[in-house]
């Protein structure tokens, strides 16, 4: 059976706001809601604008409104975004915004249950082969002999699924969704709840609502059975959804992922510094596609320079994890679902990416042993 927008939005009309001033349809608080449907069921993902000063208050609505329409028959995944908007001059806009203290700039990020270390593989830019590296990284910290999970966290452009050849749907537990597994590895992506083909033509608040949920309602791990790393693929860029997961994430480290040229070099520069102004440790930079190796005669070509990313990480004190060639067998591997560290794990690729593991494996020990010690000053 189909499900069309007019059926969710009646089931939204009933539900009421706690205040009893109407319901969430007729106050004009929920957006188009949008749908994918196949063989199994649908998904259907919305947002609900509350006023930005009862955000926290007006969470049990969200989980209200989730909760109807994934009582319809033929709904098979909810995601209902909470978007706080301020008004115009609401709160006394035109005053200046308090400095923050100490404590506010270093809040108390809420840990994600039976997760040791969470993460995070980003890039100032697209295009550097982030996804690549993170879903080799996650199996060569697995080959660390540590339980690990790979969180897909690019909402408009997940390549997780893809890299490892996953095409089913994840299980749910009530709003608890059940994370896909992958060799050896817990795997959760946006990617898996909508066709591969599907625009998200999300708003920023609607974004970080999806990363939350993503991050928080996804059975990862338990206290009984917990998992030693989360690797987190980040969005690419600085903007919002990247800031936010900084900020709300108990992060304990970042690895940035670069080209050697000068302009994807730049755009790394700000990738630390944004973790740099909310004190995420960093891990270390990787140089990819480092120079080219003919899969022919062996001839290694710098095409888009070399060392550069080394340079950059002794220039500003951070360690540097190693460097991984351009080659077609990652490429293929990558395109085929099938990473290079598990389809040729004793090849000269796999190896490189298992030292560069073995390394933030000994960083993140070493932290849990004697607390952060690689924070960017």
């Amino acid at each position: 059976m189909s499900i069309t927008k007019d059926q969710i939005l009646a089931a939204l009309s009933k539900v009421k706001m706690p205040s009893g001033d109407g319901d969430i349809i007729s106050l004009g608080m929920v957006s188009e809601p949008f749908i994918t449907q196949n063989d199994a069921g649908a998904k259907v993902m919305f947002s609900l604008t509350v006023p930005a000063d009862q955000a926290e208050k007006l969470e049990p609505l969200r989980e209200q409104a989730q909760k109807v329409i994934t009582g319809i028959d033929g709904v098979t995944s909810v995601m209902v975004a909470l978007t706080a908007e301020r008004k115009a001059g609401e709160g006394g806009s035109s005053a200046p915004a308090p400095k923050a203290t100490p404590k506010q700039q270093a809040p108390e990020k809420p840990e994600v249950e039976g997760v040791k270390h969470i993460i995070a593989v980003a890039s100032g830019k697209g295009g550097v082969g982030k996804s690549t590296t993170a879903i080799n990284l996650a199996l060569g910290l697995q080959n660390q002999g540590l339980k690990v999970g790979l969180m897909d966290a690019d909402i408009y452009g997940p390549s997780v699924p893809r890299l490892v050849g996953i095409t089913g749907k994840p299980e749910a537990e009530g709003r608890i969704l059940k994370p896909m597994e992958a060799y050896g590895l817990k795997v959760m992506s946006i990617g898996f709840l909508v066709e591969e083909d599907t625009p998200m033509i999300w708003r920023g608040p609607m974004v970080i609502s999806a990363l939350t949920q993503l991050l928080r309602e996804v059975s990862w791990a338990s206290a009984d059975d917990p998992m030693d790393v989360l690797v987190v693929d980040m969005p690419p860029g600085t903007g919002d959804a990247q800031l936010t997961m900084a900020q709300q994430v108990p992060l304990a480290g970042a690895v940035i992922v670069s080209t050697p040229q000068d302009l994807s070099l730049i755009d790394a520069r700000k990738g630390l510094n944004m973790f740099k102004k909310v004190s995420v440790p960093i891990l270390g930079i990787v140089e990819n596609m480092s120079t080219f190796i003919c899969p022919s005669c062996g001839e290694q070509t710098d095409i888009f320079g070399h060392g550069g990313a080394k340079q950059e990480a002794e220039k500003i004190g951070v360690p540097f994890l190693g460097a991984v060639p351009l080659h077609m067998e990652i490429r293929e591997m990558s395109d085929a679902g099938t990473p290079v560290v598990v389809a040729s794990p004793d090849g000269e690729h796999a190896k490189i990416y298992n030292a560069i593991a073995e390394k933030i494996a000994t960083s993140l020990a070493q932290e849990q042993s004697s607390g952060p010690s690689i924070v960017f000053d």
